[in-house]
């Protein structure tokens, strides 16, 4: 039997302030976006964004630690969703779900 496993680990800087959202109970979410260095065929370095959110402890974590600039190593799962825009198309996203995170 082989066994699929979702892992994946950054070190990236985060990109804005973390997003956080207050649940009714008592649970939140931080939704923010991470860049990562990618290097271009000429040496040139350029950031790769990727969209990250965490729950709970994490969030809480991110909301006091997190702001715009500071670096980050996560590691946690990627996570497909679907969602109908404003403008009514529907879009398909891939983010990352934080499980474990360690400032840098």
């Amino acid at each position: 039997m082989r066994l699929l496993k979702n892992h994946i680990t950054l070190i990236g800087n985060m990109g804005a302030d973390a997003q956080i959202t207050n649940f009714d109970n008592g649970g939140k979410v931080a939704r923010f976006t991470l860049a990562t260095d990618k290097y271009s065929y000429d040496s040139k370095k350029r950031p790769e964004w990727h969209r990250v959110f965490a729950w709970g402890n994490i969030a809480q974590f991110i909301e006091e630690y997190g702001e715009k600039g500071r670096q980050l190593a996560i590691h946690g799962r990627l996570v497909s969703r679907t969602y109908v825009s404003r403008s009514g198309k529907e879009r398909k996203v891939v983010e990352v779900e934080v499980k474990h995170v360690i400032g840098l």
